[in-house]
């Protein structure tokens, strides 16, 4: 029987026993903090941090696999919700549009989104493009390699090397999809019902080659050719971001997909708050380089920066899941923030927080007269709720004064 570790985002650590191959690769990973819990053998101390979602670990000779589960604290639906708006402006995962609702757990509601994107993606047919293909033929198509035909053939007429473009249903975006199925199928805990429906999408991409394990997905661009595939192909590479894990080392073989809450909720913001200041005639960039320094050596990336119709900065946001805890390096959020105002030359700044995490406040800085606000979203409200918070915000950032 298979031995299932569930934790809660963010909450105190438990003392579980685990095989020290499966702590030491938690150890060394970043899913969970582990140590060995000194005062019961055999036993690991696990605490969850910002990362959610859940990884299977296989151990060479040991019949029972060990899966380590951790659960967001935002209902499931809201997750998707985030989610979606991150990943895809449309918001396709919109509460009720892919019916999340009936799964509790997240690997649950995870199979299920993305089997029911990639069986929408595939209704008309699995999408065919042209792929440059590389091969020794005894008949010439395409173009000679002449340098591999010199290198490998020492002056023999054949076989040819040559290289061709082929039209055919292995291309990226097939690969992205079958990966992403695979990987779902090898988890233990995907509802029998969800299952079955992935094993048919995976026969029906039978045609894409496998990806090699650990190799990131290939590279694919949006067009209108395949537009269909759009949805399933972003979520599909949220299964497959590199914050998830895929391998095989040292007699234990390790599969499953992590959602970082961090990274999570600033995408979720700064995609919120810049859709929502178009809607005030502003500009707003995210990841926008500046640089502290007059020399230009120490570079600054805030979240998002307010541009007015002028092309001046008119306010800065910086998304933080969590406040910096005061033991660490204390208030770190406000030392940047206040960096960032000086440096653009605004009297205001903005971070913004997951309510819980902490709350609305205002700082003043003394000598300087720069104020500091400090928001905090309700991700446990609806969506239209939350939405209605964002558009408060970005109403707030357009009247923000500059010094």
């Amino acid at each position: 029987m298979s031995l299932v570790v569930e934790l809660v985002e963010h909450a105190p650590a438990r003392s579980v026993p685990l095989p020290d191959a499966v702590g030491r690769a938690l150890a060394a990973g970043e899913m969970v903090d582990a140590v060995p819990d000194p005062y019961t053998p055999g036993h690991w101390s696990l605490r969850a941090g910002s990362k959610v979602g859940a990884v299977a670990f296989a151990v060479r000779g040991v019949d029972a696999p060990v899966t380590v589960r951790v659960t967001p604290k935002v209902p499931i639906a809201r997750l998707f919700f985030l989610i979606g708006l991150a990943l895809d402006q449309e918001r396709i995962w919109r509460e009720g549009d892919v019916q999340v609702a009936g799964h509790h757990d997240l690997l649950p509601a995870l199979a299920h989104a993305v089997e029911r994107q990639v069986d929408r993606a595939l209704r008309q047919g699995l999408l065919q493009g042209y792929r440059a293909t590389e091969e020794a033929s005894l008949v010439v198509r395409g173009r000679i390699r002449e340098s591999e035909q010199i290198r490998l053939r020492f002056g023999a007429a054949l076989p040819v090397e040559i290289e061709y473009d082929e039209f055919t249903t292995d291309i990226a975006e097939n690969r992205i999809l079958r990966a992403a199925v695979e990987r779902l199928l090898r988890l233990p805990g995907v509802p029998a019902g969800v299952r079955r429906r992935l094993l048919h999408q995976r026969a029906r991409l039978a045609d894409a080659n496998l990806l090699v394990r650990g190799q990131p997905p290939p590279k694919w661009q949006p067009t209108r050719l395949n537009s269909r595939y759009h949805h399933a192909l972003r979520l599909a590479e949220a299964v497959l971001d590199e914050t998830s894990v895929e391998h095989a080392v040292g007699g234990l073989r390790v599969d499953g997909f992590l959602f970082d809450m961090n990274k999570l909720f600033e995408d979720f913001v700064t995609v919120a708050l810049r859709e929502a200041c178009r809607a005030h005639g502003q500009s707003a960039r995210l990841q926008d380089p500046h640089h502290l320094d007059e020399a230009a050596a120490i570079r600054m990336r805030p979240d998002l920066v307010l541009y007015g119709p002028d092309g001046a900065v008119r306010a800065v946001v910086d998304a933080k899941y969590k406040a910096e805890k005061r033991e660490g390096f204390p208030d770190a959020d406000l030392y940047q923030m206040l960096a960032y105002c000086t440096a653009l030359g605004l009297s205001e700044g903005h971070l913004v927080y997951a309510r819980g995490n902490a709350s609305h406040a205002a700082h003043t800085v003394r000598h300087a007269g720069i104020v500091i606000h400090q928001h905090a979203l309700d991700l446990d409200q609806d969506p239209a709720g939350l939405l209605r918070d964002v558009q408060t915000l970005a109403a707030r950032l357009v009247d923000t004064p500059r010094v």
